[in-house]
């Protein structure tokens, strides 16, 4: 079962030779790095990379286009400021072996303390338990075949992890494996916890509610 790492970035010059070194450290792997226009120089700290790409801004494009130069049976989608401890590799393989299970993501570690930050990744573990949602700083995996049958990420400005999500669990199981994913702390500490978590509720919601992607996008900051 062969695996690709597929990282979108943008404006991680400071972080994405140490996020490739740590994927490498995982084991055998494809780590394709898809960049979206920065102008820091992320491109040139990627050259550990086994593949770095230019791609228009937005990370559902940068990933499909990672995905379409992919070799690999398993595509996994890692966020610049996330990272996986040894074993991540093995817990994906394992996920996978039951045929119904068409992808999954891990459990989150937010790398700050606090009572806060413990109850989002409880509620964002029990998120994908219930509804089967996983979002992209949960390091989302997913059979090659599959990410190809539901057309990939769709093409939107915000909230393209929720969507696919939508796509794959309507061919099977989404897995949340029992193996600790690594995400920095910026947004909500940029923001605050309890502004930041809410901000991200009220956009779920709204979303459900019919609100298009590309007005969510208007009010959306990316932090870095």
């Amino acid at each position: 079962m062969k695996l690709s790492v597929i990282i979108p970035a943008l404006n991680e010059a400071g972080r994405i030779a140490e996020t490739i070194a740590r994927t490498r450290a995982l084991g055998t792997c494809e780590i394709i790095v898809v960049d979206g226009g920065s102008d820091d120089g992320t491109l040139d700290a990627a050259a550990h990379a086994d593949l770095r790409f230019s791609s228009p801004r937005g990370r559902a494009q940068q990933q499909n286009v990672g995905a379409a130069a992919s070799q690999a049976d398993v595509l996994l989608f890692l966020h610049a400021d996330c990272w996986l401890t040894p074993g991540g590799f093995d817990a994906i393989r394992q996920a996978l072996r039951d045929g119904r299970s068409v992808g999954g993501c891990f459990r989150q570690q937010i790398d700050a303390r606090g009572p806060g930050y413990r109850m989002i990744e409880a509620g964002n573990a029990s998120r994908v338990r219930l509804l089967q949602w996983a979002y992209g700083d949960q390091g989302i995996f997913v059979r090659r075949s599959v990410f190809e049958r539901v057309g990939g990420f769709p093409e939107i400005e915000l909230m393209e992890d929720l969507y696919l999500m939508k796509r794959l669990k309507r061919e099977g199981a989404i897995r949340l494996v029992n193996h600790r994913l690594h995400v920095s702390p910026r947004r909500w500490q940029h923001r605050g916890l309890l502004r930041q978590t809410l901000r991200n509720w009220s956009f779920l919601a709204l979303s459900h509610c019919g609100v298009s992607p590309s007005l969510l996008a208007a009010r959306y900051e990316e932090i870095r």
